[in-house]
């Protein structure tokens, strides 16, 4: 089977550069010093009072999960954002666009290997989360479902940064678009669910006062369901039932007041992975057209 060109190479400078070795063995080193120094403190608790607090493993799990998601949300749209206008910048665009390479293969080599990169820095952590099981409350079904969570993400950021690289010519301007439009979909669809659901209750509250009636259930109506783009929401879902936390953190109808029990909210991790999916690859075909036009030219 034929290796992608574009791919090979990436990773082949990718292998051959110290700064990945620097940045795992940093980004590792710091996840093994807090779990060690978790079960020192775990163990210095059982010592005292002859008791396993489950608890603390399971917020050393939280805090990984939450700092590689963090992580991947960060430096994935700036890996991908410098793919195509990078290759622009230099000069080499022009070059590979008039070789036998297709529009697809430099567009899929790219991603793959931003994706490569980033699989082997969440991969390579997994031996520290593996450390809860000592403890027990997760299990690999668990580890799997929080695996598919990174994925999607990873996927969907990816070719959000891919598809700005290949709309801008500098490399710096499609970093920013691609940071406003991930900001915009982070933070905008909970602020404007936010919004919505303040101003119905304002409005629910004054037409009850109006009749003389006491306080009613607001929400934010359909725009609960602009979070099923959103991967921090799904994450944040995925991590509360591991976890067990509250149950406001689990059921996503009840963030914004009452919204029933529909089919989606109650498959909302699946649908939410699948649509962040489907964008991804919609994405994808938009740089390759945006590339095709430029090879037209």
């Amino acid at each position: 089977m034929k290796m992608n060109p574009v791919y090979k190479r990436e990773m082949r400078v990718s292998s051959r550069s110290v700064r990945l070795a620097v940045v795992l063995l940093l980004f590792n080193g710091s996840l093994a010093l807090v779990a060690l120094l978790n079960m020192y403190s775990t163990l210095a608790q059982v010592r005292l009072t002859a008791e396993v607090q489950y608890t603390s493993s399971l917020d050393l799990y939280l805090f990984v999960a939450v700092l590689e998601f963090a992580l991947l949300l960060v430096i994935m749209p700036a890996i991908t954002a410098g793919s195509i206008s990078g290759e622009r910048e230099r000069q080499t665009l022009d070059l590979m666009l008039a070789s036998r390479m297709e529009p697809w293969e430099i567009v899929i080599g790219k991603l793959a290997a931003a994706f490569s990169t980033m699989g082997l820095l969440i991969v390579s952590s997994f031996p520290i989360l593996a450390m809860v099981f000592v403890y027990g409350g997760v299990t690999m079904r668990d580890v799997g479902v929080l695996l598919l969570s990174y994925v999607a993400a990873a996927l969907f950021v990816g070719s959000l940064g891919l598809f700005s690289s290949a709309l801008c010519r500098r490399t710096t301007t499609a970093t920013v678009i691609a940071y406003g439009i991930l900001g915009a979909v982070l933070f905008g669809s909970y602020g404007l669910n936010q919004f919505v659901h303040y101003m119905s209750g304002m409005r629910v509250d004054s037409y009850l006062a109006s009749i003389g009636q006491g306080a009613g259930q607001a929400s934010s109506g359909g725009f609960l369901y602009l979070l099923l783009a959103n991967p921090a929401s799904t994450f944040l879902m995925v991590i509360g039932r591991m976890t067990g936390r509250a149950e406001a953190s689990v059921n996503v109808s009840s963030w914004f007041g009452s919204h029933g029990d529909s089919l989606v909210i109650r498959n909302w991790v699946g649908v939410s992975l699948a649509l962040q999916i489907a964008a991804a690859a919609l994405l994808i075909w938009a740089s390759v057209k945006v590339v095709e036009k430029k090879r037209g030219r």
